[in-house]
Protein backbone atom coordinates (compact mmCIF):
# COMPACT_ATOMS: atom_id res chain seq x y z
CA UNK A 1 0.00 0.00 0.00
CA UNK A 2 1.43 3.54 -0.85
CA UNK A 3 1.02 5.94 1.78
CA UNK A 4 0.62 9.50 0.74
CA UNK A 5 -0.16 12.49 2.84
CA UNK A 6 -2.62 15.00 1.75
CA UNK A 7 -4.61 17.67 3.92
CA UNK A 8 -8.28 18.57 3.45
CA UNK A 9 -10.20 20.89 5.14
CA UNK A 10 -12.41 19.74 7.53
CA UNK A 11 -15.42 20.44 6.01
CA UNK A 12 -14.41 18.60 3.21
CA UNK A 13 -14.79 15.59 4.96
CA UNK A 14 -18.47 15.69 4.68
CA UNK A 15 -18.46 17.20 0.80
CA UNK A 16 -17.42 17.34 -1.41
CA UNK A 17 -15.12 15.07 -0.60
CA UNK A 18 -17.17 12.47 1.80
CA UNK A 19 -17.29 8.89 1.66
CA UNK A 20 -17.97 7.61 -1.74
CA UNK A 21 -16.61 10.97 -3.22
CA UNK A 22 -13.01 10.71 -5.66
CA UNK A 23 -10.62 13.46 -5.16
CA UNK A 24 -7.64 14.11 -7.19
CA UNK A 25 -4.39 14.38 -4.93
CA UNK A 26 -0.90 15.09 -6.29
CA UNK A 27 -1.81 13.35 -9.37
CA UNK A 28 -3.29 10.00 -8.26
CA UNK A 29 -7.45 9.66 -7.96
CA UNK A 30 -8.27 8.10 -4.64
CA UNK A 31 -12.07 7.10 -3.35
CA UNK A 32 -12.92 7.81 0.15
CA UNK A 33 -14.26 4.10 1.61
CA UNK A 34 -17.08 4.43 4.07
CA UNK A 35 -16.63 4.83 8.12
CA UNK A 36 -16.13 0.97 9.51
CA UNK A 37 -12.44 1.65 7.75
CA UNK A 38 -12.04 4.33 10.15
CA UNK A 39 -9.71 4.43 13.14
CA UNK A 40 -12.40 4.99 15.87
CA UNK A 41 -10.04 5.88 18.14
CA UNK A 42 -9.09 8.81 16.56
CA UNK A 43 -12.38 9.99 15.30
CA UNK A 44 -14.04 12.26 18.00
CA UNK A 45 -17.19 11.63 19.28
CA UNK A 46 -19.74 14.65 19.10
CA UNK A 47 -22.99 15.30 20.34
CA UNK A 48 -26.25 16.80 18.90
CA UNK A 49 -29.43 15.63 20.27
CA UNK A 50 -31.51 17.32 18.03
CA UNK A 51 -29.57 15.54 14.85
CA UNK A 52 -29.94 12.27 16.05
CA UNK A 53 -33.07 12.43 16.95
CA UNK A 54 -33.23 13.19 12.92
CA UNK A 55 -30.62 10.22 11.99
CA UNK A 56 -32.08 7.69 14.32
CA UNK A 57 -30.05 5.02 16.12
CA UNK A 58 -26.07 5.81 15.78
CA UNK A 59 -22.99 7.98 16.51
CA UNK A 60 -21.97 11.37 15.03
CA UNK A 61 -17.83 10.97 14.56
CA UNK A 62 -15.81 14.06 13.42
CA UNK A 63 -12.46 12.94 11.39
CA UNK A 64 -9.03 13.38 12.69
CA UNK A 65 -7.56 16.85 12.99
CA UNK A 66 -3.89 18.04 13.05
CA UNK A 67 -2.62 21.31 13.74
CA UNK A 68 0.57 21.71 12.45
CA UNK A 69 2.63 19.70 9.27
CA UNK A 70 1.57 15.82 9.13
CA UNK A 71 3.85 13.36 9.83
CA UNK A 72 4.15 9.56 9.13
CA UNK A 73 2.24 8.68 12.98
CA UNK A 74 -0.36 11.55 12.50
CA UNK A 75 -3.86 10.07 12.44
CA UNK A 76 -5.46 10.15 9.33
CA UNK A 77 -8.28 8.94 7.04
CA UNK A 78 -7.78 5.97 4.54
CA UNK A 79 -8.28 6.53 0.67
CA UNK A 80 -9.26 3.94 -2.08
CA UNK A 81 -7.21 4.49 -4.86
CA UNK A 82 -10.11 4.37 -8.28
CA UNK A 83 -10.00 4.04 -11.08
CA UNK A 84 -7.47 1.23 -10.39
CA UNK A 85 -6.99 1.62 -14.54
CA UNK A 86 -4.10 3.60 -15.29
CA UNK A 87 -2.25 4.56 -18.47
CA UNK A 88 1.35 6.01 -18.80
CA UNK A 89 1.65 8.83 -19.81
CA UNK A 90 5.05 8.58 -21.26
CA UNK A 91 4.44 4.96 -23.04
CA UNK A 92 0.85 4.49 -23.29
CA UNK A 93 0.65 1.64 -21.92
CA UNK A 94 -2.69 0.71 -20.09
CA UNK A 95 -2.74 -1.50 -16.81
CA UNK A 96 -3.48 -2.11 -13.43
CA UNK A 97 -0.37 -2.86 -12.31
CA UNK A 98 1.66 -0.04 -9.86
CA UNK A 99 5.46 0.31 -10.08
CA UNK A 100 8.28 0.11 -7.50
CA UNK A 101 10.47 3.01 -6.39
CA UNK A 102 13.30 2.25 -4.38
CA UNK A 103 11.50 -0.55 -3.03
CA UNK A 104 8.57 1.52 -2.28
CA UNK A 105 5.36 1.05 -3.98
CA UNK A 106 4.84 4.47 -6.54
CA UNK A 107 2.10 5.20 -8.57
CA UNK A 108 5.03 5.41 -12.23
CA UNK A 109 5.23 2.89 -15.17
CA UNK A 110 8.30 0.41 -15.88
CA UNK A 111 9.34 3.03 -18.09
CA UNK A 112 9.52 5.76 -15.54
CA UNK A 113 6.76 7.79 -16.56
CA UNK A 114 3.99 9.01 -14.46
CA UNK A 115 0.17 7.12 -14.44
CA UNK A 116 -2.62 8.90 -15.16
CA UNK A 117 -5.74 7.60 -13.98
CA UNK A 118 -8.37 7.08 -17.12
CA UNK A 119 -11.11 9.08 -17.87
CA UNK A 120 -14.21 7.10 -17.78
CA UNK A 121 -15.55 4.81 -15.12
CA UNK A 122 -18.90 2.67 -14.90
CA UNK A 123 -21.75 3.88 -12.74
CA UNK A 124 -25.04 1.88 -11.90
CA UNK A 125 -28.02 3.59 -13.44
CA UNK A 126 -30.05 3.19 -10.50
CA UNK A 127 -28.09 1.21 -7.77
CA UNK A 128 -25.56 3.93 -7.07
CA UNK A 129 -22.69 1.41 -7.20
CA UNK A 130 -19.26 2.51 -9.29
CA UNK A 131 -16.57 0.50 -10.68
CA UNK A 132 -13.75 0.35 -13.37
CA UNK A 133 -14.24 -0.58 -16.72
CA UNK A 134 -12.44 -3.27 -17.57
CA UNK A 135 -10.47 -2.19 -20.41
CA UNK A 136 -9.10 -5.47 -21.35
CA UNK A 137 -12.27 -7.30 -21.78
CA UNK A 138 -14.08 -4.23 -23.60
CA UNK A 139 -11.10 -3.93 -26.59
CA UNK A 140 -11.66 -7.67 -27.11
CA UNK A 141 -15.41 -6.83 -27.82
CA UNK A 142 -17.43 -4.99 -30.36
CA UNK A 143 -17.81 -6.03 -33.87
CA UNK A 144 -14.50 -7.10 -35.11
CA UNK A 145 -13.84 -9.09 -32.06
CA UNK A 146 -16.96 -11.22 -32.89
CA UNK A 147 -15.75 -12.08 -36.82
CA UNK A 148 -11.97 -12.78 -35.22
CA UNK A 149 -11.10 -15.96 -33.38
CA UNK A 150 -7.85 -14.59 -32.52
CA UNK A 151 -9.44 -11.40 -30.76
CA UNK A 152 -11.77 -13.43 -28.78
CA UNK A 153 -9.22 -15.76 -27.65
CA UNK A 154 -6.48 -13.14 -26.47
CA UNK A 155 -4.59 -13.16 -23.37
CA UNK A 156 -2.20 -10.84 -23.68
CA UNK A 157 -3.04 -8.54 -20.48
CA UNK A 158 0.73 -6.84 -20.72
CA UNK A 159 -0.27 -5.51 -24.53
CA UNK A 160 -2.87 -2.45 -24.06
CA UNK A 161 -2.04 0.93 -24.83
CA UNK A 162 -4.02 4.18 -24.84
CA UNK A 163 -3.44 6.78 -27.43
CA UNK A 164 -4.92 9.54 -28.75
CA UNK A 165 -5.04 9.92 -32.67
CA UNK A 166 -4.00 12.98 -34.08
CA UNK A 167 -5.41 12.54 -37.41
CA UNK A 168 -9.22 12.32 -35.78
CA UNK A 169 -9.86 15.81 -34.10
CA UNK A 170 -10.51 16.58 -30.53
CA UNK A 171 -13.35 14.53 -29.87
CA UNK A 172 -13.74 10.93 -28.73
CA UNK A 173 -13.34 9.41 -31.65
CA UNK A 174 -9.57 10.69 -31.29
CA UNK A 175 -9.26 8.15 -28.23
CA UNK A 176 -8.03 4.91 -29.22
CA UNK A 177 -7.92 1.50 -26.21
CA UNK A 178 -5.75 -1.04 -28.21
CA UNK A 179 -4.36 -4.48 -27.92
CA UNK A 180 -1.03 -5.26 -29.73
CA UNK A 181 -0.96 -8.60 -28.78
CA UNK A 182 -4.14 -9.30 -31.16
CA UNK A 183 -4.28 -6.04 -32.63
CA UNK A 184 -8.16 -5.32 -32.11
CA UNK A 185 -8.82 -1.59 -30.97
CA UNK A 186 -11.76 0.53 -29.98
CA UNK A 187 -12.26 4.17 -29.63
CA UNK A 188 -14.19 5.57 -26.60
CA UNK A 189 -16.74 6.58 -29.00
CA UNK A 190 -18.38 3.37 -29.01
CA UNK A 191 -18.18 3.28 -25.17
CA UNK A 192 -20.63 6.08 -24.28
CA UNK A 193 -23.28 5.11 -26.38
CA UNK A 194 -26.98 3.80 -24.96
CA UNK A 195 -26.85 0.47 -23.88
CA UNK A 196 -22.42 -0.39 -24.86
CA UNK A 197 -21.48 -1.67 -21.34
CA UNK A 198 -24.64 -3.99 -21.64
CA UNK A 199 -24.34 -4.97 -25.04
CA UNK A 200 -20.40 -6.02 -23.85
CA UNK A 201 -21.51 -8.10 -21.56
CA UNK A 202 -20.41 -6.14 -19.06
CA UNK A 203 -22.42 -5.84 -15.79
CA UNK A 204 -23.01 -4.37 -12.52
CA UNK A 205 -20.75 -5.94 -9.86
CA UNK A 206 -23.12 -4.53 -7.10
CA UNK A 207 -20.78 -2.88 -4.76
CA UNK A 208 -18.39 -0.25 -4.31
CA UNK A 209 -14.96 -0.24 -5.14
CA UNK A 210 -13.23 -0.80 -1.30
CA UNK A 211 -16.21 -3.75 -0.37
CA UNK A 212 -14.73 -6.64 -1.03
CA UNK A 213 -15.87 -8.93 -3.94
CA UNK A 214 -17.68 -11.43 -1.58
CA UNK A 215 -19.94 -8.95 0.28
CA UNK A 216 -22.51 -9.21 -2.52
CA UNK A 217 -25.61 -11.35 -1.50
CA UNK A 218 -27.55 -11.10 -4.75
CA UNK A 219 -26.79 -9.56 -8.43
CA UNK A 220 -27.74 -5.82 -9.17
CA UNK A 221 -29.93 -5.71 -12.42
CA UNK A 222 -29.43 -2.17 -13.30
CA UNK A 223 -27.18 -1.39 -16.20
CA UNK A 224 -23.92 0.26 -16.22
CA UNK A 225 -23.29 3.91 -18.20
CA UNK A 226 -20.00 4.66 -18.83
CA UNK A 227 -19.64 8.44 -17.13
CA UNK A 228 -16.61 10.66 -17.44
CA UNK A 229 -14.33 10.83 -13.90
CA UNK A 230 -15.10 13.85 -12.58
CA UNK A 231 -18.67 14.04 -13.47
CA UNK A 232 -20.60 16.08 -10.63
CA UNK A 233 -23.35 13.56 -10.89
CA UNK A 234 -20.88 10.89 -9.99
CA UNK A 235 -21.62 11.84 -6.18
CA UNK A 236 -24.52 13.40 -4.47
CA UNK A 237 -24.32 13.71 -1.26
CA UNK A 238 -26.74 13.28 1.11
CA UNK A 239 -25.99 15.82 4.71
CA UNK A 240 -28.27 16.84 6.99
CA UNK A 241 -27.34 20.12 9.45
CA UNK A 242 -28.66 21.17 12.29
CA UNK A 243 -28.15 24.13 14.91
CA UNK A 244 -27.20 23.16 18.30
CA UNK A 245 -30.45 24.71 20.26
CA UNK A 246 -32.17 24.42 23.02
CA UNK A 247 -35.30 22.94 21.85
CA UNK A 248 -38.08 24.23 22.46
CA UNK A 249 -41.79 23.57 22.30
CA UNK A 250 -43.72 25.47 19.31
CA UNK A 251 -46.54 27.72 20.69
CA UNK A 252 -49.73 25.70 18.86
CA UNK A 253 -48.07 22.67 21.16
CA UNK A 254 -48.35 24.38 24.06
CA UNK A 255 -51.89 25.75 23.39
CA UNK A 256 -52.57 22.13 22.44
CA UNK A 257 -51.74 20.92 25.74
CA UNK A 258 -53.49 23.87 27.59
CA UNK A 259 -56.80 22.96 25.61
CA UNK A 260 -56.43 19.40 26.47
CA UNK A 261 -56.01 20.40 30.15
CA UNK A 262 -59.19 22.84 30.55
CA UNK A 263 -62.07 21.08 32.39
CA UNK A 264 -64.76 21.30 29.61
CA UNK A 265 -62.32 19.94 27.21
CA UNK A 266 -63.86 15.86 27.46
CA UNK A 267 -67.34 17.63 26.54
CA UNK A 268 -66.13 18.85 23.10
CA UNK A 269 -64.94 15.70 22.43
CA UNK A 270 -68.25 13.78 23.66
CA UNK A 271 -70.01 15.64 21.38
CA UNK A 272 -68.06 15.06 18.36
CA UNK A 273 -68.36 18.10 16.57
CA UNK A 274 -72.24 18.31 17.14
CA UNK A 275 -73.72 21.97 18.59
CA UNK A 276 -72.95 21.25 22.23
CA UNK A 277 -69.11 21.27 21.17
CA UNK A 278 -69.56 24.51 19.30
CA UNK A 279 -70.60 25.96 21.77
CA UNK A 280 -68.14 24.91 24.64
CA UNK A 281 -65.44 25.22 21.74
CA UNK A 282 -66.38 29.06 21.99
CA UNK A 283 -65.86 29.15 25.86
CA UNK A 284 -62.75 27.51 25.96
CA UNK A 285 -61.48 29.88 23.11
CA UNK A 286 -61.95 32.92 25.16
CA UNK A 287 -60.61 31.86 27.83
CA UNK A 288 -57.48 30.74 26.25
CA UNK A 289 -57.22 33.14 23.71
CA UNK A 290 -57.16 31.15 20.95
CA UNK A 291 -59.69 30.29 18.44
CA UNK A 292 -62.97 28.57 18.22
CA UNK A 293 -61.36 26.56 15.52
CA UNK A 294 -58.35 25.17 17.26
CA UNK A 295 -60.00 23.77 19.93
CA UNK A 296 -61.88 21.36 17.67
CA UNK A 297 -58.99 20.19 15.73
CA UNK A 298 -57.54 19.63 19.22
CA UNK A 299 -60.58 17.21 20.14
CA UNK A 300 -60.55 15.86 16.69
CA UNK A 301 -57.10 15.27 16.49
CA UNK A 302 -56.34 16.98 13.38
CA UNK A 303 -53.73 18.98 14.39
CA UNK A 304 -49.92 17.87 13.90
CA UNK A 305 -48.52 16.00 16.96
CA UNK A 306 -46.20 17.58 19.22
CA UNK A 307 -44.01 14.71 18.59
CA UNK A 308 -43.55 14.86 14.93
CA UNK A 309 -43.21 18.70 15.15
CA UNK A 310 -40.50 18.54 17.29
CA UNK A 311 -38.94 15.77 14.39
CA UNK A 312 -38.96 18.67 12.12
CA UNK A 313 -35.35 20.77 13.02
CA UNK A 314 -36.54 24.13 11.84
CA UNK A 315 -39.85 23.80 13.80
CA UNK A 316 -37.44 23.77 16.81
CA UNK A 317 -35.42 26.64 15.78
CA UNK A 318 -38.27 29.22 15.07
CA UNK A 319 -39.34 28.32 18.07
CA UNK A 320 -36.13 28.75 19.88
CA UNK A 321 -35.86 32.21 18.03
CA UNK A 322 -39.26 33.59 18.77
CA UNK A 323 -38.09 32.87 22.64
CA UNK A 324 -34.76 34.29 22.50
CA UNK A 325 -36.23 37.83 20.12
CA UNK A 326 -38.78 38.48 23.01
CA UNK A 327 -35.85 37.73 25.86
CA UNK A 328 -33.95 41.24 24.78
CA UNK A 329 -30.18 40.63 26.06
CA UNK A 330 -29.04 37.22 25.98
CA UNK A 331 -26.98 36.58 28.89
CA UNK A 332 -26.81 32.97 29.06
CA UNK A 333 -23.44 32.46 27.92
CA UNK A 334 -24.00 29.04 25.97
CA UNK A 335 -23.53 27.78 22.53
CA UNK A 336 -26.72 29.42 21.60
CA UNK A 337 -26.96 33.24 22.35
CA UNK A 338 -28.97 35.52 20.44
CA UNK A 339 -29.94 39.10 20.86
CA UNK A 340 -33.53 40.18 20.82
CA UNK A 341 -33.61 43.63 19.64
CA UNK A 342 -36.49 46.30 18.78
CA UNK A 343 -37.61 48.46 16.08
CA UNK A 344 -38.51 51.23 17.70
CA UNK A 345 -37.05 54.51 16.87
CA UNK A 346 -35.06 52.89 14.10
CA UNK A 347 -35.19 55.18 10.96
CA UNK A 348 -35.74 53.83 7.76
CA UNK A 349 -38.61 53.78 5.17
CA UNK A 350 -42.15 52.34 7.09
CA UNK A 351 -42.95 49.94 4.56
CA UNK A 352 -40.29 47.92 5.36
CA UNK A 353 -40.41 48.23 8.74
CA UNK A 354 -43.57 47.25 9.16
CA UNK A 355 -43.01 44.28 7.79
CA UNK A 356 -40.22 43.36 10.18
CA UNK A 357 -41.32 41.85 13.26
CA UNK A 358 -37.82 41.78 15.01
CA UNK A 359 -34.44 41.04 14.68
CA UNK A 360 -31.76 38.90 16.68
CA UNK A 361 -27.95 39.41 17.13
CA UNK A 362 -26.84 35.76 16.72
CA UNK A 363 -23.87 36.51 18.71
CA UNK A 364 -23.21 32.49 19.12
CA UNK A 365 -23.96 29.35 17.30
CA UNK A 366 -23.02 25.78 17.02
CA UNK A 367 -23.92 24.19 13.74
CA UNK A 368 -23.53 20.54 13.42
CA UNK A 369 -23.36 19.08 10.25
CA UNK A 370 -23.28 15.58 9.60
CA UNK A 371 -23.48 12.98 5.90
CA UNK A 372 -25.96 10.26 6.15
CA UNK A 373 -25.12 8.44 2.52
CA UNK A 374 -24.72 9.63 -1.01
CA UNK A 375 -26.23 8.68 -4.37
CA UNK A 376 -24.64 7.91 -7.84
CA UNK A 377 -25.64 9.44 -11.18
CA UNK A 378 -29.56 9.46 -10.61
CA UNK A 379 -31.15 11.48 -7.87
CA UNK A 380 -33.63 8.70 -7.59
CA UNK A 381 -31.22 5.85 -7.27
CA UNK A 382 -30.84 4.11 -4.15
CA UNK A 383 -28.94 5.68 -1.14
CA UNK A 384 -25.88 4.20 -0.12
CA UNK A 385 -24.80 4.87 3.98
CA UNK A 386 -22.57 6.63 5.19
CA UNK A 387 -21.35 3.29 6.87
CA UNK A 388 -21.21 -0.15 5.61
CA UNK A 389 -19.61 -2.10 8.24
CA UNK A 390 -21.50 -5.22 9.94
CA UNK A 391 -22.72 -2.39 12.68
CA UNK A 392 -24.13 -0.58 10.06
CA UNK A 393 -27.66 -1.07 11.13
CA UNK A 394 -27.45 -1.22 15.21
CA UNK A 395 -25.47 1.80 15.31
CA UNK A 396 -23.69 3.31 12.57
CA UNK A 397 -21.41 5.75 12.75
CA UNK A 398 -21.84 8.89 10.63
CA UNK A 399 -19.18 11.39 9.69
CA UNK A 400 -19.73 15.04 10.96
CA UNK A 401 -18.47 18.45 11.61
CA UNK A 402 -19.16 21.08 14.53
CA UNK A 403 -18.77 24.61 13.64
CA UNK A 404 -19.27 27.73 15.54
CA UNK A 405 -20.54 31.09 14.35
CA UNK A 406 -22.85 34.34 14.57
CA UNK A 407 -25.15 35.63 12.28
CA UNK A 408 -28.29 37.49 11.70
CA UNK A 409 -31.54 36.85 12.43
CA UNK A 410 -34.88 38.34 10.46
CA UNK A 411 -38.66 37.83 12.01
CA UNK A 412 -41.04 39.34 9.34
CA UNK A 413 -44.76 40.24 10.26
CA UNK A 414 -46.88 37.12 9.50
CA UNK A 415 -49.89 39.43 9.02
CA UNK A 416 -48.69 41.55 5.92
CA UNK A 417 -46.97 38.22 4.60
CA UNK A 418 -50.34 36.45 4.42
CA UNK A 419 -52.08 39.49 3.35
CA UNK A 420 -49.72 39.90 0.43
CA UNK A 421 -49.64 36.61 -0.86
CA UNK A 422 -53.19 35.93 -0.39
CA UNK A 423 -53.59 38.21 -3.73
CA UNK A 424 -53.97 35.79 -6.92
CA UNK A 425 -51.29 37.38 -8.62
CA UNK A 426 -48.91 36.45 -6.13
CA UNK A 427 -50.34 32.96 -6.06
CA UNK A 428 -49.89 32.68 -9.87
CA UNK A 429 -46.41 33.32 -10.29
CA UNK A 430 -45.33 31.10 -7.35
CA UNK A 431 -47.41 28.40 -8.96
CA UNK A 432 -45.43 28.51 -12.13
CA UNK A 433 -42.88 27.07 -9.52
CA UNK A 434 -44.86 24.88 -7.97
CA UNK A 435 -45.83 22.77 -11.05
CA UNK A 436 -42.07 22.83 -12.48
CA UNK A 437 -41.56 20.90 -8.93
CA UNK A 438 -43.98 18.36 -9.16
CA UNK A 439 -43.19 17.90 -12.81
CA UNK A 440 -39.62 17.57 -12.12
CA UNK A 441 -38.53 13.90 -10.82
CA UNK A 442 -35.68 15.10 -8.41
CA UNK A 443 -36.87 19.00 -7.06
CA UNK A 444 -39.55 17.13 -4.40
CA UNK A 445 -36.57 17.08 -2.42
CA UNK A 446 -36.85 21.25 -2.57
CA UNK A 447 -39.15 23.28 0.13
CA UNK A 448 -42.76 24.11 -1.44
CA UNK A 449 -42.29 27.05 -3.34
CA UNK A 450 -45.08 29.31 -1.49
CA UNK A 451 -44.92 32.62 -2.77
CA UNK A 452 -43.24 33.41 1.24
CA UNK A 453 -40.44 30.82 0.69
CA UNK A 454 -39.72 32.75 -2.85
CA UNK A 455 -39.49 35.83 -1.41
CA UNK A 456 -37.60 35.70 1.71
CA UNK A 457 -35.25 32.81 0.15
CA UNK A 458 -34.62 35.80 -2.77
CA UNK A 459 -33.89 38.53 -0.06
CA UNK A 460 -32.17 36.21 1.53
CA UNK A 461 -29.58 35.94 -1.68
CA UNK A 462 -29.55 39.72 -1.91
CA UNK A 463 -28.77 39.94 1.68
CA UNK A 464 -25.61 37.72 1.52
CA UNK A 465 -24.26 39.80 -1.42
CA UNK A 466 -24.83 42.97 0.53
CA UNK A 467 -23.00 41.41 3.30
CA UNK A 468 -20.06 40.23 1.66
CA UNK A 469 -19.01 44.21 1.21
CA UNK A 470 -19.55 45.11 5.32
CA UNK A 471 -18.98 42.29 6.76
CA UNK A 472 -15.57 41.27 5.89
CA UNK A 473 -16.83 37.58 4.95
CA UNK A 474 -16.78 36.44 1.22
CA UNK A 475 -19.75 35.08 0.29
CA UNK A 476 -19.08 32.03 0.32
CA UNK A 477 -18.68 31.70 3.84
CA UNK A 478 -22.09 32.86 4.47
CA UNK A 479 -25.04 30.70 5.07
CA UNK A 480 -29.07 30.72 4.78
CA UNK A 481 -31.52 28.85 6.72
CA UNK A 482 -35.10 30.18 5.33
CA UNK A 483 -38.37 29.32 7.89
CA UNK A 484 -41.51 30.44 5.93
CA UNK A 485 -44.11 27.93 5.73
CA UNK A 486 -47.58 28.35 5.57
CA UNK A 487 -49.19 25.26 6.24
CA UNK A 488 -47.73 25.28 9.61
CA UNK A 489 -50.13 24.84 12.88
CA UNK A 490 -46.86 27.33 13.63
CA UNK A 491 -46.54 29.17 10.77
CA UNK A 492 -43.06 30.90 10.06
CA UNK A 493 -41.61 33.78 8.33
CA UNK A 494 -38.05 34.50 9.20
CA UNK A 495 -34.52 34.34 7.68
CA UNK A 496 -31.18 33.22 8.91
CA UNK A 497 -27.53 34.58 7.66
CA UNK A 498 -24.74 33.10 8.88
CA UNK A 499 -21.31 32.36 9.08
CA UNK A 500 -19.97 28.72 10.77
CA UNK A 501 -16.43 27.05 10.58
CA UNK A 502 -14.41 25.10 11.91
CA UNK A 503 -11.74 27.57 11.77
CA UNK A 504 -11.15 30.91 12.23
CA UNK A 505 -13.79 32.45 10.46
CA UNK A 506 -17.10 32.65 12.06
CA UNK A 507 -15.55 34.00 15.11
CA UNK A 508 -14.97 37.02 14.29
CA UNK A 509 -17.98 39.65 14.96
CA UNK A 510 -17.84 41.31 11.73
CA UNK A 511 -21.96 39.76 10.75
CA UNK A 512 -23.34 40.35 13.81
CA UNK A 513 -22.50 43.89 14.39
CA UNK A 514 -24.53 44.50 10.94
CA UNK A 515 -27.23 43.24 13.05
CA UNK A 516 -27.70 46.17 14.47
CA UNK A 517 -30.98 47.75 13.43
CA UNK A 518 -29.97 51.43 12.40
CA UNK A 519 -27.02 49.09 10.54
CA UNK A 520 -29.12 46.62 8.97
CA UNK A 521 -31.70 48.57 7.58
CA UNK A 522 -29.67 50.64 5.26
CA UNK A 523 -28.00 47.14 4.30
CA UNK A 524 -31.39 45.82 3.61
CA UNK A 525 -32.58 49.13 1.56
CA UNK A 526 -28.84 48.80 -0.13
CA UNK A 527 -29.68 45.31 -1.09
CA UNK A 528 -32.83 46.05 -2.39
CA UNK A 529 -31.77 48.55 -4.61
CA UNK A 530 -28.55 46.93 -5.73
CA UNK A 531 -31.13 44.24 -7.21
CA UNK A 532 -33.74 46.80 -8.84
CA UNK A 533 -31.26 46.87 -11.98
CA UNK A 534 -29.60 43.91 -13.26
CA UNK A 535 -27.19 44.03 -15.92
CA UNK A 536 -29.30 41.06 -17.97
CA UNK A 537 -32.26 43.23 -17.84
CA UNK A 538 -34.33 43.07 -19.36
CA UNK A 539 -33.89 39.23 -20.12
CA UNK A 540 -33.74 38.55 -16.63
CA UNK A 541 -36.44 40.36 -15.17
CA UNK A 542 -38.66 39.17 -17.75
CA UNK A 543 -38.11 35.32 -17.72
CA UNK A 544 -39.32 32.99 -15.58
CA UNK A 545 -37.02 30.31 -17.05
CA UNK A 546 -33.94 30.45 -15.61
CA UNK A 547 -31.71 28.01 -13.59
CA UNK A 548 -31.51 24.16 -13.24
CA UNK A 549 -34.79 22.67 -14.87
CA UNK A 550 -35.55 26.16 -15.23
CA UNK A 551 -36.23 26.30 -11.22
CA UNK A 552 -35.39 30.35 -10.93
CA UNK A 553 -37.86 32.64 -12.77
CA UNK A 554 -36.73 36.28 -12.72
CA UNK A 555 -33.06 35.33 -10.99
CA UNK A 556 -29.62 34.89 -12.49
CA UNK A 557 -26.24 35.14 -11.38
CA UNK A 558 -25.79 39.36 -11.95
CA UNK A 559 -28.41 39.32 -9.61
CA UNK A 560 -29.76 37.08 -6.94
CA UNK A 561 -27.31 33.94 -7.22
CA UNK A 562 -24.64 33.30 -4.57
CA UNK A 563 -22.25 30.15 -4.20
CA UNK A 564 -24.55 27.07 -4.03
CA UNK A 565 -22.61 26.02 -0.39
CA UNK A 566 -24.66 29.04 0.73
CA UNK A 567 -27.95 27.99 -0.47
CA UNK A 568 -30.26 25.38 1.11
CA UNK A 569 -31.49 24.76 -2.56
CA UNK A 570 -28.47 25.03 -4.86
CA UNK A 571 -29.57 28.44 -6.07
CA UNK A 572 -32.81 27.36 -7.23
CA UNK A 573 -36.48 28.85 -6.49
CA UNK A 574 -35.65 32.48 -6.57
CA UNK A 575 -37.49 35.44 -8.03
CA UNK A 576 -36.77 39.52 -8.14
CA UNK A 577 -40.70 39.72 -8.91
CA UNK A 578 -41.97 38.56 -5.75
CA UNK A 579 -39.72 41.50 -3.82
CA UNK A 580 -39.68 44.03 -5.71
CA UNK A 581 -43.06 43.84 -8.08
CA UNK A 582 -43.19 43.79 -11.68
CA UNK A 583 -45.51 44.68 -14.36
CA UNK A 584 -48.29 42.08 -13.52
CA UNK A 585 -47.41 41.38 -9.61
CA UNK A 586 -46.66 43.07 -6.48
CA UNK A 587 -43.63 42.04 -4.36
CA UNK A 588 -43.48 42.06 -1.04
CA UNK A 589 -40.91 44.71 -0.79
CA UNK A 590 -41.90 46.79 -3.72
CA UNK A 591 -42.96 50.07 -2.33
CA UNK A 592 -39.65 50.16 0.03
CA UNK A 593 -37.25 51.73 -3.34
CA UNK A 594 -40.36 54.34 -4.09
CA UNK A 595 -40.87 55.80 -0.86
CA UNK A 596 -36.68 55.82 -0.61
CA UNK A 597 -36.53 57.39 -3.68
CA UNK A 598 -39.51 59.81 -3.37
CA UNK A 599 -38.33 63.80 -3.42
CA UNK A 600 -38.31 64.91 -0.32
Amino acid sequence: MEKIRHDLRLSETISPFGVGAIVDVRGESLMAPDTSWWDKKYAQEISCERLMARLGAGVLRQPPTHASRAGKETPALPYWRFPAWRFCERCDKLSKLTGKKKGKWSNTCECGGLLVPMRYIAICEKGSHVQDISWFRWVHRGRAASLNEAVRFCRDYKSLRFRRLANRGEGLASLMVKCHGCGNSRTLAELVTNGALQRDGIRCAGRQPWEPEGSVKKPCPHQLVAVQRGATGNYIAERISALDIPEERPQSAEAADQIRGHVYFEKVVTDNGGPQAQMVAGWIAEELGVTPETVLAVAGGEETSADEMLLDLKDGEWAAFLKKLDGGRDRTGSDFVVDGRSLEGVAGPQSLLSKIRGIGQVRRVREVRALRGFRRHDADAAMINADLGPDQWRRPTYPAIELFGEGIFLRFDEEKLAEWEAQPEVQARAGILKKRRVDSAWAGRLDVPEPRYIALHTLAHLLIRRLAFASGYASAALQERIYANSDRTDKTAGILIYTAAGDAQGTLGGLVRLGEPDKLIPLLVSALDDADFCSNDPVCIESDRQGASQLNLSACHGCSLVSETSCETGNRLLDRQLVLGGSDVRGLLDDVLTEVRRPR
